[in-house]
């Protein structure tokens, strides 16, 4: 056999042993099965594997410690977070109130409009703007003011152990509903507040003050007691109910109209400054203070009785 043949010869054979070792070495670290086709007349085979081995192993390295990202700063109005965590009583009340102030607290909000299904069907509700305008008005001369007068009054009067005062107020704000539906929409929720509460959160306290309002509670009022007799704050709770109560008004509305979830959202952030506002203005409020002018939204809600195709029970 010629030199050369030879030396072609030793060097297919160490191309063989070294492809060999190669792929027993991938399959017994990473546990995968590799199929090689060995050409004897290049090295495509060996510079396949061994491209194949750096990046089989890289694939199972355990992952890397991710650095600490360096603390956020506030924004332009907002407030410098801290790494401190919130005081049990303070963890305890924020946990409450985001129970029972969110949409999946039953006490059957979803089933109300507070007149807006009549405003949609009158042409008064078409687009995200006109139910900004309508649910801006609502909110700082209407329900959503007087509403917050009730709440912030009640709060004070259980918080105080007033319980004629506590009496009084609870009687003033049924009487004030402006319609029937009206009636029914706050007394019911307000019972149904007042009932899941107690069954989930049973405190002692809370009895003697149901008793105080009679027979008749209505929603604001009954967020104001239970709050009260939990030691809850008056700002974070009437903040809570007003954002609970916009948000049911937007629900509606998008069902009714119809909007998407992006405009609703819209609508929501553009109606913060009227909620923060309200939620302010009614908690220095007195009961002299209280009045409403958004005469449209009362009559919506009276006529509403009468309206011929009805999704909602005001």
């Amino acid at each position: 056999m010629p030199l050369t043949r030879m030396r072609q010869a030793k060097h297919t054979a160490m191309r063989l042993m070294i492809s060999r070792r190669m792929i027993i070495t991938v399959m017994s670290t990473v546990t995968i099965m590799v199929t090689v086709t060995i050409i004897s007349t290049t090295s495509i085979a060996i510079m396949t594997i061994t491209t194949a081995i750096p990046m089989l192993m890289t694939a199972n390295e355990p992952p890397r410690p991710r650095r600490r990202a360096a603390p956020a700063t506030a924004g332009p109005g907002m407030p410098s977070v801290g790494s401190n965590p919130l005081p049990e009583n303070e963890a305890a009340a924020l946990y409450r109130l985001m129970t029972w102030l969110s949409p999946s607290f039953p006490v059957g909000a979803f089933s109300y409009s507070s007149g807006i299904e009549w405003a949609v069907e009158a042409g008064d509700i078409s687009d995200p703007s006109s139910l900004e305008a309508w649910l801006d008005s609502m909110l700082r001369v209407g329900s959503g003011f007087c509403d917050g007068v009730f709440l912030t009054q009640a709060h004070r009067a259980a918080s105080s152990g007033d319980d004629a005062a506590l009496s009084e107020i609870a009687e003033l704000a049924g009487a004030l509903v402006p319609s029937r539906e009206r009636g029914l929409e706050t007394s019911m929720q307000g019972r149904a507040f007042i009932d899941i509460a107690r069954a989930a959160w049973n405190i002692a306290s809370l009895d003697r003050l149901v008793e105080c309002c009679g027979g008749i509670i209505v929603y604001p009022v009954a967020v104001g007691i239970v709050s009260a007799a939990h030691r809850i704050p008056l700002q974070p709770t009437i903040h809570a109910f007003l954002h609970a109560v916009t948000c049911n008004w937007i629900s509606a509305a998008a069902r009714l109209v119809p909007l998407g979830q992006t405009d609703s959202q819209r609508v929501l952030a553009r109606l913060e400054q009227a909620v923060t506002e309200t939620a302010s203005r009614a908690s220095k409020a007195s009961l002299e203070e209280l009045g409403s002018a958004t005469f449209r939204a009362d009559l919506a809600s009276m006529r509403h009785e009468a309206q011929y195709t009805r999704l909602f029970r005001s």
